[in-house]
């Protein structure tokens, strides 16, 4: 495929960069200046280090798959070239391709990013070869962090503690059992060269052993290439704490404290925080000897993370080390004031770190970070994909950070993570700054999309975690309180959509070509002739009803009760695909400020309660058609993917909850499942094949 070239005009500021240079030591028989920089990678992380790169000076070239013709990432970078079709097999994980802009393109660096070919040796390898700087660790910390086994070996002989497993080369299936027993149940079942959450399985008895070791298998050789498999003793309710590490090519390591990662669902982290809290200052500088121990063990270069597990004692064991920059640095920059992209370009063109004496590096206050995804977490977190109709981010400043790779309009593809953005705070102490993510969570509003948002609010305002009582398995300990009973909106809420539909209606006329205010049959005062102004409004299964006052208020009433309600709209647009308002709504003699957006006939309301949606209830043929299938027996696919493997035929005997099909979507692996006793009367769809939501 040939190379598309799209070329944005941007003057790189050169004297700034050599006065900068001026200012950091570096050897000059090894310094290697980088002008131009490729940025091997798509979304947040392309668009945070282009940030980085133009405030040095340095121009940007970026890659992009069909799908991501018109991203941020592209329209942010200088320059910016088409590598192949959306699979990220056949664009951000080609090599040659990659290779061959940076080439084309005249960058003297390659920066992978997170994931794709971040961790990649072989990479690493190919970017050397062709005399291009590969800004990340040498190939040999690579190969030997990827590897699992020779990881924790190389770990114990550095002296950096390491958790009881099974490491060795054996991998037939009865070894591993054999291994897990005497290791002791329950066991992780690792994949060797995983990471990420994939490939891993937790296998809490012999009986279950099997299933779980196949499932690890599975979707190590899916995500890998690979399925050999480690088995570690598995410690109840850890923690995950991690040390950011850099060092430099003249033998300089430093540490910049540890990152808590504890709430995570599905192996995958939603919540970061640095400091951890709750440990003392023995542990924390324990941790971060540890860390430089294990990156002076491999000659590490550049950006790591040194990931343990941690014990409710404070007793830690090395689990992996991440040869990369990590998805949740930006806590570690806030409580260290560094800029660690920075770090990693003036690393990689051969200077020595800024800081080498570990004294000089302050911590200072607490940050904590949030990961926006396209996804439900009433069901089961399953991700989405699909467009971004309306998106608006809180203000950033010094204590508030966004990062994102999306904006208004753009699409979360189904090919690629459904991380929306980062939200990450600051504050003088690890309260305040966790007040200030839920507040600043509460101006995040993304229409188009179920997200986590409300989750996470629910998570930040827990008092187990006010309290910093964090671990790995605090979400679904704690479900009862984060996933409550569906409960009917609030009154305030009621009232506040029944004023959107009002805004929205009275929008709807105004915007008419041949509305005439002094026309009586043109107002939307609710105005019937012998009776009250009044309108009434249907929301999902509730009735309301909206007296039109003469002094501009309303009196809701909502299953006999009533109330004043007055608005004052703070501001409003419309266009041809959606309707947005800001008001604050009296009730009850209490001021809330809400903001509504409408998407056809569809409202979003975002409130100091959360989110909320409403939509006009639909005709019946269409709830009776929605429900048709499930009501047939028939297996719908939660969302879009690639059917991965088929355990059924035609003819089969089935019970319920058997595995008929699975599925793998956004990078995760779906089990669809009988629903009843039965017989399967046909299989609608063939492995490999694609599917679409809903589909049958």
């Amino acid at each position: 495929m040939s190379l598309t070239r799209v070329v944005h005009l941007r003057i790189a500021g050169c004297s700034r960069l050599r006065l900068q240079q001026a200012r950091w030591r570096h050897n000059p028989a090894e310094f290697r200046p980088i002008s131009k920089l490729l940025i091997a990678n798509r979304g947040e992380i392309a668009c945070r280090v282009m940030k980085t790169a133009r405030k040095l000076g340095i121009r940007t070239v970026a890659v992009y798959s069909e799908a991501d013709r018109a991203a941020l990432h592209v329209a942010t970078a200088d320059e910016a070239y088409c590598i192949g079709p959306p699979p990220s097999a056949e664009s951000y994980l080609r090599m040659d391709k990659i290779l061959a802009v940076a080439k084309k393109a005249g960058a003297q660096a390659i920066h992978p990013g997170y994931g794709f070919l971040s961790e990649n040796a072989v990479f690493a390898d190919k970017c050397q070869a062709e005399n291009v700087i590969f800004v990340g660790p040498p190939s040999s910390a690579i190969r030997d962090m990827g590897i699992k086994n020779t990881a924790k070996q190389i770990m114990s002989d550095a002296g950096v503690p390491v958790v009881l497993g099974y490491h060795g080369t054996e991998q037939s299936d009865e070894r591993l059992r054999q291994e897990s027993q005497r290791i002791g149940y329950p066991v992780m079942l690792k994949a060797v060269y995983g990471g990420g959450g994939k490939g891993m399985r937790i296998a809490r008895s012999e009986a279950e052993f099997a299933q779980q070791l196949e499932s690890a298998r599975r979707e190590a050789k899916k995500s890998f290439g690979n399925d050999e498999m480690l088995v570690e003793k598995f410690v109840e309710n850890p923690r995950h704490v991690e040390v950011q590490v850099f060092g430099d090519s003249h033998d300089n390591y430093v540490y910049l404290y540890e990152r808590d990662c504890s709430i995570q669902r599905r192996h995958q982290k939603v919540i970061e925080e640095a400091p951890a809290p709750l440990i003392s200052p023995e542990t924390r500088r324990y941790l971060g000897e540890a860390a430089v121990k294990a990156a002076r063990a491999v000659h590490y270069v550049g950006a790591g993370t040194v990931e343990f597990i941690m014990d409710s004692s404070e007793k830690f064991f090395f689990m992996e080390m991440n040869t990369r920059l990590q998805v949740e640095h930006c806590v570690s920059e806030m409580i260290t004031g560094t800029d660690l992209v920075e770090w990693q370009l003036r690393v990689a063109q051969g200077e020595k770190l800024p800081i080498i004496d570990q004294s000089q590096i302050k911590l200072n206050g607490h940050a904590i970070e949030s990961r926006i995804y396209a996804e439900d977490p009433d069901n089961n977190f399953m991700p989405g994909a699909g467009p971004l109709p309306y998106l608006r981010f809180p203000e950033v400043g010094p204590s508030v950070r966004v990062e994102t790779g999306v904006s208004q309009g753009d699409q979360v593809s189904v090919h690629y993570d459904p991380m929306i953005a980062k939200i990450v705070v600051w504050g003088p102490d690890r309260l305040s700054a966790v007040r200030r993510l839920e507040t600043t969570l509460a101006e995040t509003h993304v229409v188009g999309l179920k997200t986590n948002v409300n989750f996470v609010r629910s998570v930040l305002t827990h008092p187990k975690f006010q309290a910093g009582k964090v671990y790995t398995d605090f979400i679904p300990d704690h479900e009862r309180d984060l996933f409550p009973e569906k409960k009917k909106p609030s009154f305030a809420v009621l009232a506040e959509a029944s004023v959107a539909f009002v805004l929205h209606e009275l929008a709807e006329v105004i915007g008419q070509p041949d509305f005439n205010p002094n026309d009586p049959f043109s107002k939307l005062d609710g105005f019937r002739v012998n009776l009250p102004n009044k309108q009434m409004i249907r929301l999902g299964d509730q009735s309301v009803a909206v007296d039109f006052n003469k002094d501009g208020s309303y009196t809701v009433h909502i299953d006999g009760h009533s109330e004043l309600v007055t608005v004052n709209t703070l501001s409003g647009r419309s266009d041809s695909a959606q309707q947005s308002f800001e008001y604050c709504v009296e009730v009850a003699g209490e001021s809330r400020k809400v903001t509504a957006v409408w998407i056809a006939d569809n409202v979003t309301l975002f409130t100091q309660d959360g989110q909320f949606e409403f939509e006009r209830p639909a005709p019946k043929w269409v709830r009776e058609s929605v429900g048709g299938a499930v009501a047939s027996g028939g297996m719908i696919a939660p969302m879009p993917g690639v059917i991965e493997k088929i355990n059924v035929k035609a003819g089969d005997q089935v019970k319920q909850g058997d595995a008929l099909v699975i599925m793998v979507a956004m990078k995760m692996e779906y089990v669809i499942r009988a629903s009843k006793d039965g017989v399967v009367q046909a299989v609608l769809c063939t492995e490999g094949g694609q599917v679409a939501k809903n589909s049958t």
